[in-house]
């Protein structure tokens, strides 16, 4: 639930922006993974893994005032923080060859990014 202190602030639309530019940040990864897989793309998918990182932490940086100042809902922000440290795992892994892990946890972050993309832009 979304309170009213929440969508006179701001705070809300500053979400919804956050939350779609992240959002494109991790499709983009997926299209280049897929890239990548046919032997090109490398360059691409690592800067955009910096995207991932940067957009995640915006992310959280708006869910969390959308939560205390704005008087929001907490759980977005904790699923912000999951999908910032997923970002990182992701990187980790993907770094280190481990793509048995790196794939369905890419699949997750994808999936926690559109959950809280739709739930902002329902409000």
């Amino acid at each position: 639930m979304v309170t009213q202190v929440a969508k006179a602030s701001g705070y809300l639309t500053a979400f919804k922006i956050a939350a779609t530019l992240s959002t494109l940040a991790v499709l983009v990864q997926a299209v280049t993974a897929g890239q990548l897989m046919s032997g090109g793309g490398a360059g691409m998918h690592g800067m955009g893994a910096l995207a991932v990182h940067l957009l995640g932490l915006a992310q959280l940086v708006a869910a969390v005032l959308l939560w205390r100042p704005g008087r929001g809902a907490a759980w977005p922000a904790l699923v912000s923080l999951a999908v910032l440290l997923l970002g990182f795992v992701q990187s980790m892994l993907g770094g280190s060859g481990a793509m048995a892990a790196h794939v369905p946890l890419a699949m997750g972050l994808f999936g926690l990014s559109v959950w809280l993309l739709v739930w902002a832009w329902r409000r």
